[in-house]
């Protein structure tokens, strides 16, 4: 039987099920229970004393700011510990957050390692004497299945051969990223119409700076230049797209695939698609002003 009891709470399902693979793989003394917003949470927490609370911060119904305002005003959550897991890592929402009482702020891609960090922090004493009374070590098995997927997208060694002159142009024509590799980031300058939508793709150990070729609700397809840190399949990510002079869409989601651009091997090109996670209507929204302001664009 397990000695503690945690509520992951995120609109995402898929983001929900990578914690809670997480917290099982790394802490099999913690259970844990799921929630899709606060509003939910709040109702589960009034029934069941939880001794951590995993949330995300942007919801429907209840956001995971306005739960942690509600579980500091209970006696019984006052002191519970409270990890805050969102894409919204700008110093004025940290501080904000932490006005409020959050015990931690993970950003979002996060990874096994951090996220299993913020938790031995903050449960401290408590969560290792219930691990050593199980006889369990703080180290849990390795995700086999991400470790192989890992492996496809491994760097190579030696940098891809430079492609002939006419093979640049053909590249340019057919890559449009090519032209814009030092294009600014969609948080300094959005695109204007008729020209390419830059977009930053954040992942746990890296950020890719690509250039959008297709987008629709539900997934986005990117084109970047191989020279830079590749995600593995299933990863989790987080796209960064400008949707207004002062408001950046975060959507979150995972790498569903990718390939190559052109048919050789030595390609300079890697198209990655993005499944996007949210449930967040106010994120559809931002998705929907995007994505009819790129097709407009590239009409």
């Amino acid at each position: 039987m397990a000695a503690l009891k945690a509520l992951v709470v995120d609109d995402a399902s898929f983001v929900r099920d990578l914690v809670k693979r997480t917290v099982r793989q790394r802490f099999p003394v913690i259970e844990t229970t799921d929630a899709q917003n606060g509003r939910r949470a709040q109702s589960l927490m009034s029934r069941t004393t939880f001794d951590l609370v995993l949330c995300d911060w942007e919801m429907p119904e209840m956001s995971g700011l306005e739960l942690l305002q509600w579980m500091r005003q209970q006696p019984h959550y006052e002191k519970v510990p409270f990890i805050m897991i969102t894409s919204r890592g700008d110093k004025d929402h940290v501080v904000e957050a932490v006005k409020e009482g959050v015990s931690e702020y993970l950003g979002k891609p996060f990874s096994p390692e951090g996220l299993s960090k913020k938790i031995i922090k903050v449960m401290g004493r408590r969560l290792k004497d219930a691990m050593g009374r199980s006889g369990k070590s703080m180290e849990g098995p390795a995700d086999a299945f991400k470790e192989s997927a890992a492996l496809l997208t491994q760097k190579r060694d030696t940098p891809p051969a430079k492609p002939a002159p006419d093979q640049n142009a053909r590249a340019a024509a057919d890559n449009p990223l090519l032209a814009a590799s030092s294009a600014p980031s969609p948080a300094k300058k959005p695109a204007a119409k008729g020209s390419m939508s830059v977009a930053q793709v954040r992942f746990a150990d890296s950020t890719l700076t690509s250039v959008v070729k297709d987008i629709n609700l539900t997934e986005v397809r990117v084109i970047a230049k191989r020279d830079q840190e590749f995600p593995g399949i299933l990863d989790q990510a987080v796209v960064d797209m400008e949707i207004g002079p002062e408001k950046t869409a975060r959507l979150n989601g995972y790498v569903h695939q990718l390939q190559a651009v052109d048919r050789r091997q030595d390609s300079d090109f890697i198209s990655v698609t993005i499944r996007f996670v949210d449930d967040d209507p106010q994120k559809m929204e931002d998705l929907s002003r995007f994505v009819a302001t790129f097709r407009a664009g590239n009409r």
